[in-house]
């Protein structure tokens, strides 16, 4: 048996309805409104059948219906994302069933949870990517040797930059986007003391002893 996506699901049920509703039946049921189409008996006068109702109003209808849902799922999707992205940011993760949470908001809802999350994303990257990092007394220490505490340091060829003296591949490891040592100083001082929380001093073998 195949088994459609919802959007699919949707085309399907769609194209269904379209069909019913084009029928002299369907059209009287569908322009009576639920609750009055389980009163079939009562509607299906000759009368009711002959009233002139406009099928394509009907269809329009649920095409709009469709556009609503298409509309949700992009907001949806569209959240998800945001949030993974700031979770990634703060080093973190999004918890178990989270998506299934925002399929049952609005889109209004999901707009302005995407704009605040967006919001906190540029406020995070300006500080460092995550709230409340402690930063250890012996990052000062680690700076020291590897940069002489200069957040525009570049050694090693160019492989090293920072403060820290991080390489590309290790900025990234905790987040970091871009030039490390084009980062805002508490930036590379958060992702320094995120680093050390993860792997300890051993990432820095020459400074971190």
């Amino acid at each position: 048996m195949t088994i459609l996506a919802p959007r699919a699901r949707r085309v399907v049920a769609l194209a269904g309805l379209t069909a019913a509703v084009a029928t002299p039946a369907g059209v009287a049921l569908t322009a009576a409104g639920p609750a009055e189409a389980g009163q079939a008996p009562a509607l299906l006068s000759p009368a009711a059948l002959a009233a002139p109702i406009s099928t394509a109003a009907v269809v329009d209808l649920h095409l709009a219906e469709h556009r609503r849902a298409l509309r949700h799922d992009r907001a949806v999707l569209s959240t998800f994302r945001t949030a993974r992205n700031a979770a990634r940011v703060r080093g973190d993760e999004l918890p178990r069933g989270y998506r299934a949470k925002l399929e049952r908001r609005s889109v209004a809802h999901l707009k302005t949870k995407q704009r605040r999350l967006r919001r906190q994303v540029r406020e995070w990257r300006s500080t460092g990517g995550a709230p409340d990092v402690p930063i250890p007394a012996h990052l000062a220490a680690i700076a020291a040797c590897e940069s002489g505490g200069d957040p525009a340091a570049i050694g090693g060829g160019g492989t090293y930059r920072g403060k820290y003296q991080f390489s590309y591949a290790t900025w990234a490891t905790v987040g970091g986007q871009g030039d490390p040592a084009a980062a805002p100083e508490a930036e590379q001082d958060r992702r320094a003391a995120m680093l050390y929380a993860q792997a300890g001093a051993g990432q820095w073998p020459v400074c971190g002893r």
